[in-house]
């Protein structure tokens, strides 16, 4: 007897999966055969979608809620989506999309449409992922200009930098002297000084 399953996947933990939740129980899907994973769709490297894999059987039925979900790489959707139908012997539905269901079809003409219609989709989830990482940078190198600093905030200077920098910059202290003075690596120190130089330039 075929079991049927369900593949559920959300970005980040803070993002709410009850809205995959609630399309795959309407095509009663009992809990134990709910796989969910909280992280990116980059690649297949997922630790439920990996145990989803290992106990599928053939003839099975997965049910994912749109193939955005399954992943968001091009070539291995189309890799993964070949490993579970023809390898595993197993029937996909992607409820957002009733022409990709493998049940239907199964003549040359069925699979060819499925096909089409899979590449598609899979070219799409994989341009809107280039297009979110563009978004990203474009955001981050604005930001930049607008002065925002990423990354961890720098720990306050000493109270004395100032004196120190000054007998480092004229020559009476050495760099390693300095650094150690201010409890910081050498490579810290000329960085901060270099920056205390350029807040401080008349």
């Amino acid at each position: 007897m075929k079991n049927i399953y369900g593949y559920i996947r959300v970005s980040t933990r803070e993002q709410n999966e009850d809205r995959q939740v609630a399309a795959l129980k309407q095509v009663d899907i009992s809990d134990k055969n709910l796989f969910v994973d909280k992280q990116s769709g980059k690649d297949f490297e997922r630790p439920q979608y990996r145990r989803l894999v290992r106990k599928l059987k053939r003839d099975d039925l997965l049910y994912v809620k749109s193939i955005d979900r399954l992943g968001r790489n091009y070539a291995e959707i189309l890799e993964q989506w070949r490993i579970l139908t023809k390898e595993k012997g197993i029937d996909i539905v992607v409820l957002d999309m009733p022409l990709l269901d493998t049940r239907r079809g199964k003549d040359l003409m069925g699979t060819f449409l499925s096909d089409i219609v899979l590449q598609v989709l899979s070219f799409v989830a994989e341009n809107e992922r280039s297009n979110i990482r563009q978004r990203q940078a474009e955001g981050i190198a604005a930001a930049k200009a607008r002065g925002v600093r990423f990354g961890r905030p720098s720990a306050p200077l000493p109270e004395n930098f100032g004196q120190i920098w000054l007998q480092w910059k004229t020559g009476r202290i050495s760099g390693t002297v300095a650094a150690r003075l201010c409890g910081m690596p050498l490579s810290s120190f000329r960085y901060r000084a270099q920056l205390y130089e350029n807040e401080n330039a008349v």
